[in-house]
């Protein structure tokens, strides 16, 4: 569904816009009450059977986008309940990140064969001959599973030559490659937190919008407003997120009618990251290890963490790009606060870990991001380019943002310094085939190789806070990388460490 508007994207974008409207006009928060109002107008619902239900659903998304939990429903509470100690610039969303509102779920079916209309009553009755359980029989003229009887093969679909049953599973429980999500005793989904690495693809495959990440909005601005220098370091997946119309210059120029004092690329600490991960994988495979994995995905690395402890020793140690990039900024502007923009959800996860939380101060997602533009009524046509524009990322670096970018980037740095040296990479995108890849590095499969990993099918253009098709954010990136001034890691101004190459 992603980068096809509708009414959830309609609903999210609105709701971030009044977040950071309200936050913009002072910080005084207690009209939040009546935000649901203005999201949800009028006095017949947009698409479920209660406006009042519409407009409590509303409501838990302002208090979710403030970085504030779901209220539980058994008890009175208003709106603005815990908002004084969260409402501040110092204020750190607590887990969890990913949250189900109870009541806008469908609970939908999960996991089921189901006949459709379409059987013809054939006389080959194909779908009862191979079911190993005897499951499909023909009632009132047409075939019917039993459900306690049925173990969800799926060989009658196959077998039926008018294709006439369907496989049913909730969208958000397929498309989680942790297996994170389960029903309540009501069919409810329930997210499993000791599970759940936030990479946030649930809550772009939800039909009906009811899984919410927290958010910093508000956060954001009350630093803005209360004169912090807010540094912006923004992933290389930006570009074109805003309107294809949008340059990187008049995107600086818009960033900065919001607030921020300057824009960075983390293209640059993606390059940073190169030369340092090539370096780590020189001096440890095989010498040290049988493989390396990268380290830039916080979702694939929480993965292994949870799921292959025994493997965590050899994920390279390198920072993230955006941590990189984030230190380099404290280092050059002492006292300064940073804020990661970017696509994905599991970098909020990344930020608040107890080694990162005084690199990074917020993270804000490209669908926050526009609601700050919508609020602030920014006018890219209307901007001028600034002349600070993002140009110091090399094309190496502006490619961590599709699937491949990252051992590619690391490969092509070893092998301009080794141009004799083989080196063989594997990589997986979306947790499923992640989990399929290190169950064979685990297995000794991949010895000699550097792994990489993506949560997101297609890399981080697919990311959870994107706005566009993943198809065209890619084909973007491309175009971004074929602008970059120059091409190598090694050409960067932040290369201090590539000499440890040789």
């Amino acid at each position: 569904m992603r980068g096809i508007p509708s009414l959830i994207t309609d609903i999210r974008k609105n709701v971030f816009t009044e977040v950071a409207r309200m936050a913009y006009a002072g910080g005084d928060y207690s009209g939040i009450e009546d935000l649901p109002y203005k999201i949800v107008p009028g006095d017949q619902p947009l698409h479920r059977e209660s406006i009042f239900l519409e407009r409590a659903i509303a409501g838990e998304r302002l208090r979710l986008a403030m970085g504030l939990g779901i209220r539980p429903i058994q008890t009175r509470t208003l709106m603005t309940e815990g908002m004084d100690a969260a409402a501040v610039a110092e204020q750190y969303y607590e887990p969890p990140l990913i949250n189900i509102i109870p009541y806008a779920c469908h609970a939908c079916p999960t996991n089921r064969y189901q006949v459709t209309e379409h059987c013809q009553n054939c006389l080959a009755a194909s779908c009862q001959r191979v079911c190993p359980k005897g499951a499909i029989s023909f009632v009132n003229g047409k075939s019917f599973i039993d459900q306690d009887k049925c173990v969800k093969c799926g060989k009658c679909a196959s077998a039926c030559p008018y294709h006439a049953i369907i496989h049913l599973e909730r969208p958000c429980q397929a498309s989680c490659g942790m297996d994170a999500i389960t029903s309540d005793e009501h069919g409810k989904a329930v997210i499993n937190q000791d599970k759940c690495v936030a990479c946030g693809q649930c809550l772009v495959s939800c039909p009906f919008g009811a899984i919410v990440d927290k958010g910093q909005i508000f956060q954001i601005i009350q630093s803005i407003l209360k004169g912090d220098q807010v540094i912006a370091i923004v992933a290389p997946a930006f570009i074109g997120q805003f309107s294809g119309k949008v340059s990187p210059a008049k995107f600086v120029a818009g960033m900065k009618v919001l607030g921020f004092d300057r824009v960075v690329e983390v293209a640059i600490g993606a390059d940073m990251c190169t030369i340092e991960e090539a370096k780590d994988f020189l001096e440890k495979v095989p010498a040290q290890q049988d493989y390396m994995a990268t380290s830039c995905c916080p979702s694939w690395h929480s993965m292994i963490e949870k799921l292959y402890p025994s493997e965590i020793g050899k994920i390279s140690m390198t920072l993230t790009p955006m941590v990189f990039t984030a230190r380099l900024m404290k280092k050059r502007h002492p006292g300064c606060k940073v804020v990661f923009v970017g696509p994905c959800a599991a970098k909020k996860l990344e930020a608040i870990r107890a080694d990162i939380r005084s690199d990074v101060d917020f993270v804000l997602t490209f669908e926050e991001l526009q609601g700050m533009f919508e609020a602030k009524e920014v006018d890219f046509d209307a901007l001028e380019p600034d002349a600070d524009a993002l140009t110091e990322g090399t094309s190496a670096g502006r490619g961590f943002a599709v699937s491949g970018g990252v051992a590619g980037a690391v490969m092509d740095l070893i092998h301009q310094k080794h141009p004799d040296l083989e080196i063989r990479t594997a990589r997986a995108e979306g947790l499923r085939e992640c989990r399929k890849l290190m169950a064979l590095a685990k297995a000794g499969k991949y010895k000699g190789y550097l792994l990489e990993g993506m949560a997101c099918p297609g890399g981080c253009v697919a990311g959870a806070g994107t706005i566009l098709p993943v198809d065209k954010a890619a084909k973007l990136v491309d175009k971004y990388k074929k602008e970059a001034v120059t091409g190598s890691p090694l050409e960067s101004p932040y290369r201090e460490t590539g000499e440890h190459l040789d």
